[in-house]
Formats: structure tokens, C-alpha cells, sequence
């Protein structure tokens, strides 16, 4: 078993892998990592995923998409939306539902994808990235997520911006040239901004940049030094200490309590980074970490953490929920709202509450992040979840709805249980078995039960304070609820009971009450979320693109093996293949690849599959005769010499055993003649194939392929072999049975003797004796 992570960056995602060692072990070892670049481009027969789409992002820019990951949880109106689509070449266009799509030519028809199809295109080649190089299938990975605090504007690409934005003032100045104006020149200026990015990490000399035929073939040049590149992003490297500070104060620590810090990230190797964040913890910084890959490797730990077929060291990790999340609800007869904040902000997830309503009908509750400004999106909402089939009891009384909330391992929350307690009357010899009408103040009702060992339950009733249980203790009182008491569960004391008179008529018995939970059906709506006939839809089209994708796979494998063919055989009739084809076939078979590669180029650039393999084999009709003639003269006389050595092994022994050599005189004569005569008739198929073969030339068909020699040794080894390698019978040598005194050499001898045997007694250690002794010795036994 396997797992992998994948840890999205805005460029470049990384695949990391970590499996078991050996069958059998718990223990685990890094299989390896594969990195991709987040460049999806979209071409008139396929799409092309990471460093090959990377390579057409220049001479394919208006179909090339990246840097979309920040376009999640937006409208198509966010201002940071119509800001970033200025600088891509790319078109961004609203959706239906409001938020991001993007507009591409693929299969030379006009299509509109999601930021969530794009992602998911990525994400697919990821893992297919990683099942190719593992050699298994994965079906479950772990995606990095925001940290504990963060600057989603705050990256390696907002430096990148500043250099861009320095460059294209300057080449306008200086050239009067709009890099702006032509989305291809502005791309590569993007790409040699982040490559005098990097060398100024290392460098703190002057760096030219370079580009040829920029602009209306121009070529332009610049220069900058790492001084100077700190003083144009000093605005950038100001707001590094913002979520350093909120760090802190979240974790309600000192910088004094911090014993050491470890950075990662591309972006860190810029070395006025590390500076900020050195001066800010007052010591040094470590990097021992690979900046790029230690997200990715920290993913796959956690695969293997939350794998059950993974032993790893124990780890102490809790997740939180990084925003505080409220839910609001109307009142049942009023029009004033009801709000409380289910997890407060860094509230340990995954975690469970059971919140308790009084309610006559359905109800609703949205949910929403408590503190909008804190969340990096506009957008505050959650969703709306509508409790339905809710009624009044029987009695008109209200019934009380438990309303179960959840952030799960994903750290996605969702209410995912709501249940209404109902009372219903029965018979008083009915079994009940569900909990009765006994409300009691410290014991958990069964309907709060879960898996999840982190619970809470909380009593909410609309216009008063709610309740808070905690693991089934309350912490903080509340009387129980007037309409969850029953009369008809009091026992009426027995002494009581004695003093009813007698003369006084009966009373008619209370039916007895049992309380059911019914579960009651959740409408969801939440914001973003993908509908479920449209995720349908979207993985549907997926597939399709997936299926062209390989069939266009498939295609070019086979267009590149003519082509691949064209080339070899073209080298090899000029070198070794030259001899095994005459001198006519020779110039007919050069002038048909000719033609081939020519067709290649021209009429057969783009034909389908079939085409090239029919093509292929009208060339292998002639290529493949030549190239088994040369593997036939390659191997033939290596077998001819295989056979000839056991040919003379097997002759050799049938030699041996006529001049009556001691290792074989137990073979058996007839047996020995099959021998020779199998050597004598395989020795006459080998004369008669060899005299055969020298007579035909090195263009002819052999007249014995290699693999029927070495079937011919095969024949021989098994009609020889058994025999040769009988072993000699084995001389038994006379048996000697123990006597306490001594072996026992001869019974009839020791009969002659008139001696005792005491084989019943065990031979003590003292008088135990060799086997090589001629006689028994005589001790006196006491």
C-alpha cells in the first residue's frame, strides 16, 4: 500500500509518496516526488498538463491557463477578480451561478470551464502521475491547506508583479514599448522577472535581463541588484510581520516561549524574508528543510498518519477551525433572530455538537463565518440548511429537534443529523424499548450517541440562553423542559396505595408514554457548492477529455513509432544491416522510407491512428526479414557453439563407460546406447544444417533460426541427462545393535557365547564403547 500528497501551489504542485518498506512491516519508507507545473493548455486534439504545457505558454497564450488557484470562492465581480484579469492571457467570464469561468478553444470549438474543472483537471494528472511511477492506484490524498496565519497576497508572485511592473515602465521609457499592449511579450517578461528573482537570492552584484526580439523585434535589456530590488518591494516585505503577529497573539505565546524556527517555501530564499523573519523571533532561522518539497513530504506523513496500514511514531496533531463559524435561526413566533457561535476560532476539529430546538414546524438555520473581515474572501455565508418535516406534538406542545453540527476531518462544516422527539402512548404490557419520558438533568439521551469521541451538546431554546453539555456533563443548569414531564412515569408510593378505601371506585389507568426519535430530512444549500447534476456533468466531461486525451496518446505513439522506424533503419541498411539485403531491395527499401518521411511531414502530419500502424507494417514487410537475418547471424553461431560443447560432454562420458571408467560402470549398456545414439543423430543434424547454412549468403533467409537449436539442445539435455547423471547404488553396511556392556556384532556369535543380553537397560555414560571393537568387555554390574 501507498499513499500520496499533493501540496497546491500557485505554479507548481508536488507529489509526494510513502509506502511500506517490505511486506509483512509496519515500518514505511519515501518512495519519491514528482513535481508538475499548474499550466493546463488546451489544443485543438488534446490538452496538455505541467512542463509541456509550461513550453506552449508563450506560443499558445490565449489557450494556456495558470495561476488560478487564488480565483477559488470568488464572484466573477470581486475586485481582486477584475483586477488579475488584466495581466492574463487568458479570458475570465462570469458563470451562471455568479462566480469564475474561464473561456479556452479546445477541439477548435469555443468552451467554458469552472476554476473547479481546471483544478480537477490538475488534480487528475497528479494522480495519475503518481499510480504511473508507483506502480498502484490511489484513491485517498492530503491537500495542504491555509495555515494558522496567513497573507493570501503575500507570495513569491507579488514579487514578481513588482519586477514586472519596474521593467515595464522602464522599457517604455527607454524603447517606447507597451509591454502591456501584446499578452505574449508580457509572459516573458513574467518568466526572465522570476528567473533575476532567484540569481538575485545568491547574487548582490548588478544582473542584467535580457530579452531578444521582444517588441516589434526589438531587443531589450535591463539591470537591477538586490539592493534595489529590497527598496521596490519594501511595501511587500512591511506586511510579512502582519501574520507573524497574528501567530503570536493566536497561539498566546512570547517570541522568548519560541525555542526554534524553521522556514519553507520558495519565497523564503529571498534573503531580506529571512532577515524579517529573524529580526521578528530575535534568532537565527533554520533551513534545514528543502524549501520546495517540505510541504509536500509533511502531506504524505499525515497519508500515513491517518492510514491504518502505516505504523509511524506518534505524532500530537490537532486541527482547528481557522475562522469562527455562528449559526442564525428566526424564532418560531417572533421576528427577531437567534444567533450563536457553534466553534469559536481555533476550536479543535473534527468535532461534533448536538443543538436542541423547540419547534411546531420546519425551521431554518444559515450559517456563517462570525468575523467576515478575517476571512481572506468576501463571501461570509456557509449555507442554508432547512429542517423539514417538523410538527407540533400531539398536544399541541412543541417538539424538541436535535440538530446535530459538524466540522469534519476535511475541515468542512455541515449539519448532518437533525432527529424530533416524539412522545407516543402505549400499552402498559408493551416492551419498550426506547428511553422513557425521565428527562434527567446528568444523563446523555441516547440520540446524542456518536462515533466521534469530541461531542458537544447544546440546548438551544428560541429567546433564552442555551444549554452546554460537554461529553454528557452539563455546565450550566437549566430547569428541564415543562413538556418532557410525565405524569404517568410517578409511582405512586405503596403506602399511599394502602390507605385507598375500598368502597372507592377504581381509577381508570394512564396509557404509559414512550419517547421515539424520528430522523428528520435536510435541505442543504451552500454557497459554492457544486450542484449535484452539474458535478455530474463536469465529471462526465471529464471523462470525455480524458478518453481524447488518450486516444490522441494513442495517435502520436504511433505517427512517432513510423517515424522512429524511418530514422533507425535508414542508419542501420548504411551499417550493419547492409549486408543481410541485396543490393536491389537495398535502394527499393531506402527510397520507400524516403517517402514515408516525407509523407510524414506533409499529407500524413495529421491522419488518424490507423494510418501510421498501416504504414508501419508496410514497412515492417521489409524492414523485419533484414533485421531477423542479422539477429540470426548473431546468435546462430553462439547456439551452433552451445550445442557442439554438449555434444562433446555426453561423447566423452559414452567414451568413458566403453573404456570401463569406474564413475559410470553402474549405468546400464542399453541405457548408455541410447546416449550415443542421440549424440550420433543430433552431431548428424548439426554437420548437415551447418554444411547447408555456409552455403547461403548473408541476404538470404537462414535455413535454421537460433531458437530451433536451442530447441535442439533441449532434445538432447533431456534424452542424456538422466542417464549420465545416475547415481551409484548405495552400500548398506552391516547394522550393530547396542548392548550395555558394548555393540552387539553378531547375534549368532554371542548365542555360540552363551553371553546375556541386557539391551532393556539404557548403556550408562561410564561404560558406553566404539563400534569398532571386536568384543564385548565384561563389567561387573552391582
Amino acid at each position: 500500500m501507498a499513499t500520496a500528497a499533493v501540496p497546491r501551489g500557485p505554479a507548481t504542485h508536488w507529489v509526494e509518496s510513502f509506502e511500506k518498506a517490505r511486506e509483512g512491516s509496519g515500518s514505511g519508507t519515501w518512495r519519491g516526488r514528482w513535481r508538475r507545473r499548474s499550466v493546463i493548455s488546451f489544443g485543438s486534439k488534446n490538452r496538455t498538463i505541467g512542463v509541456a504545457a509550461k513550453n506552449q505558454q508563450i506560443t499558445h497564450a490565449n489557450n494556456t491557463v495558470s495561476n488560478f488557484k487564488r480565483f477559488h470562492g470568488r464572484t466573477f465581480n470581486d475586485p481582486f477578480i477584475q483586477k488579475e484579469k488584466e495581466n492574463l492571457s487568458y479570458d475570465l467570464v462570469p458563470m451562471k451561478n455568479g462566480g469564475v469561468g474561464i473561456k479556452v478553444m479546445y477541439m477548435d470549438e469555443e468552451h467554458l470551464f469552472s476554476v473547479e474543472q481546471i483544478t480537477a483537471m490538475l488534480l487528475t494528472k497528479l494522480k495519475e502521475t503518481a499510480e504511473n511511477n508507483l506502480k498502484k492506484p490511489v484513491t485517498d490524498c492530503v491537500i495542504s491547506v491555509l495555515g494558522t496565519a496567513f497573507d493570501p497576497f503575500l507570495g513569491g508572485k507579488n514579487f514578481d508583479e513588482k519586477l514586472v511592473e519596474h521593467f515595464c515602465a522602464e522599457f517604455k521609457a527607454k524603447y517606447k514599448l507597451d509591454a502591456k499592449s501584446k499578452i505574449r511579450a508580457l509572459l516573458r517578461l513574467y518568466q526572465e522577472c522570476e528567473k533575476l528573482k532567484k540569481l538575485m537570492s545568491s547574487n548582490s552584484t548588478d544582473l542584467p535581463l535580457n530579452i531578444e526580439c521582444f517588441m516589434n523585434d526589438k531587443d531589450v535589456s535591463g539591470k537591477m541588484n538586490r539592493s534595489q530590488f529590497e527598496e521596490l518591494c519594501a511595501e511587500l516585505l512591511q506586511k510579512i510581520e502582519v501574520p507573524l503577529y497574528s501567530l503570536m497573539e493566536q497561539t498566546q505565546l512570547k517570541v522568548e516561549d519560541v525555542s526554534a524556527v524553521e522556514i519553507v517555501g520558495g519565497t523564503t530564499r529571498i534573503p531580506a524574508v529571512k532577515e524579517k523573519i529573524a529580526k521578528f523571533f530575535g534568532k537565527d532561522i533554520s533551513t534545514t528543510l528543502n524549501a520546495d518539497e517540505a510541504v509536500a513530504r509533511g502531506c504524505a506523513l499525515q497519508c500515513a498518519i491517518l492510514s491504518p496500514a502505516f505504523k509511524v511514531r506518534e505524532f500530537s496533531v490537532t486541527d482547528a477551525v481557522p475562522f469562527p463559524i455562528s449559526l442564525v435561526w428566526n424564532h418560531d413566533s417572533e421576528d427577531t433572530e437567534g444567533v450563536h457561535e457553534v466553534f469559536s476560532r481555533n476550536h479543535a476539529a473534527p468535532f461534533s455538537k448536538v443543538l436542541t430546538f423547540l419547534r411546531r414546524g420546519p425551521f431554518e438555520l444559515e450559517a456563517f463565518y462570525s468575523d467576515p473581515q478575517g476571512v481572506p474572501y468576501p463571501e461570509a455565508k456557509i449555507g442554508r440548511f432547512v429542517v423539514q418535516n417538523v410538527s407540533a406534538q400531539k398536544d399541541g406542545e412543541k417538539s424538541r429537534v436535535k440538530v446535530k453540527v459538524r466540522v469534519n476531518t476535511h475541515g468542512i462544516f455541515t449539519i448532518s443529523t437533525a432527529s424530533m422527539v416524539e412522545k407516543v402512548p402505549t400499552e402498559e404490557n408493551e416492551m419498550s424499548s426506547v428511553e422513557t419520558d425521565m428527562d434527567c438533568p446528568n444523563q446523555r439521551p441516547p440520540e446524542n450517541s456518536d462515533a466521534d469521541k469530541n461531542i458537544q451538546q447544546d440546548n438551544s431554546e428560541a429567546g433564552t440562553q442555551p444549554q452546554v453539555q460537554t461529553d454528557g456533563q452539563q455546565t450550566s443548569q437549566s430547569p428541564p423542559s415543562p413538556e418532557l414531564t410525565s405524569e404517568e412515569n410517578k409511582i405512586p408510593d405503596a403506602d399511599k396505595a394502602n390507605e385507598k378505601k375500598v368502597d372507592q371506585p377504581p381509577e381508570a389507568k394512564k396509557p404509559k408514554i414512550k419517547v421515539v426519535n424520528v430522523e428528520l430530512p435536510i435541505e442543504a444549500n451552500l454557497v459554492w457548492q457544486l450542484g449535484k447534476d452539474l458535478l455530474n456533468m463536469y465529471i462526465e466531461t471529464e471523462g470525455k477529455m480524458i478518453m481524447q486525451d488518450k486516444l490522441e496518446k494513442e495517435r502520436n505513439d504511433a505517427k512517432n513509432a513510423v517515424e522512429e522506424y524511418v530514422y533507425e533503419f535508414r542508419d542501420k541498411l548504411c551499417g550493419p544491416y547492409e549486408k543481410f539485403i541485396c543490393e536491389q531491395e537495398h535502394q527499393n527499401f531506402l527510397r520507400l522510407l524516403t517517402e514515408t518521411e516525407d509523407w510524414l511531414y506533409e499529407e500524413g502530419e495529421d491522419q488518424a491512428k490507423q494510418a501510421y500502424v498501416d504504414k508501419l507494417e508496410e514497412l515492417m514487410k521489409i524492414g523485419t526479414p533484414v533485421k531477423v537475418r542479422f539477429q540470426e547471424a548473431e546468435e546462430r553461431p553462439k547456439m551452433f557453439e552451445e550445442l557442439g560443447q554438449r555434444l562433446q560432454h555426453y561423447a566423452k562420458i559414452a567414451a568413458d563407460f566403453r573404456n570401463k571408467d569406474e564413475k559410470y560402470n553402474h549405468i546400464d549398456e542399453s541405457e548408455m546406447k541410447k546416449v550415443e545414439k542421440s549424440v550420433n543423430e543430433v552431431m548428424e543434424w548439426m554437420n548437415n544444417i551447418m554444411n547447408a547454412q555456409a552455403k547461403k549468403s548473408l541476404d538470404q533467409d537462414p535455413v535454421v533460426r537460433a531458437h530451433e537449436i536451442k530447441a535442439k539442445v533441449k532434445e538432447l539435455n533431456n534424452a542424456c541427462e538422466p542417464v549420465v547423471t545416475q547415481p551409484k547404488p548405495k552400500i548398506e553396511s552391516p547394522k550393530l545393535e547396542r548392548t550395555p556392556n558394548g555393540p552387539n556384532i553378531d547375534k549368532k556369535e554371542e548365542d555360540l557365547e552363551g553371553k546375556n543380553n541386557f539391551g532393556a537397560e539404557p548403556p550408562h555414560q561410564n561404560g558406553e564403547c566404539y563400534p569398532n571393537e571386536k568384543s564385548s568387555v565384561n563389567m561387573d554390574l552391582d
